[in-house]
């Protein structure tokens, strides 16, 4: 008897306030065509990666509990492939070079959905990094040990007297 299940592949149902608008966006994210299309309803089947998305129309305020979204890819090349599929099609995409998340150092670039829900493609240069931050030395960022952090800051090319947080929400520049 087999202890485990054959996945084909993760499923999302996300709620949209508008199923035409969300429609667009993720023909253009993943460059398909929707495999169904209802009234208040949509659903794509991405080979690559394997997804099951749904697009359920529901009015709802502001946004929910969803953190974000991603797609790890293999390289930065892979990344900025997607990113410039990504603008061909119209959408608008931030980028996040050697930046450290989830304690790891990546590249990544974003982009947002109708609704909110930011999605990001991604690889992984180097995993399971000690607590860090970033730090600009040399005009580029690098990481540096949380206890190392304070005691050169002032090495770090950053206004501020504090450890650098990389925040995908607002674009960090390197001196």
């Amino acid at each position: 008897m087999k202890n485990y299940v054959t996945a084909l592949k993760a499923h999302i149902s996300l709620n949209v306030k508008d199923v035409s608008k969300s429609t667009e966006f993720y023909r253009k994210l993943f460059g398909i065509e929707p495999l169904k299309v209802r009234r208040g309803y949509a659903k794509f089947d991405v080979q690559n990666p394997p997804l099951n998305l749904a697009l359920n129309e529901y009015s709802f305020a502001g946004r929910g509990a969803l953190s974000h979204l991603g797609i790890q890819v293999a390289t930065t090349e892979d990344v900025l492939e997607t990113k410039r599929r990504w603008e061909q099609s119209g959408l608008i995409s931030r980028d996040e070079m050697q930046t450290n998340c989830c304690y790891a150092l990546q590249d990544k670039t974003w982009i947002s959905d109708p609704d909110g829900n930011e999605w990001e493609v991604f690889v992984v240069l180097q995993d399971n990094l000690q607590e860090t931050s970033m730090c600009c030395v040399n005009n580029q960022f690098e990481t540096v040990s949380a206890q190392h952090t304070e005691n050169s800051i002032s090495e770090c090319c950053v206004s501020e007297a504090t450890p650098i947080s990389i925040d995908r929400t607002v674009e960090k520049s390197c001196c």
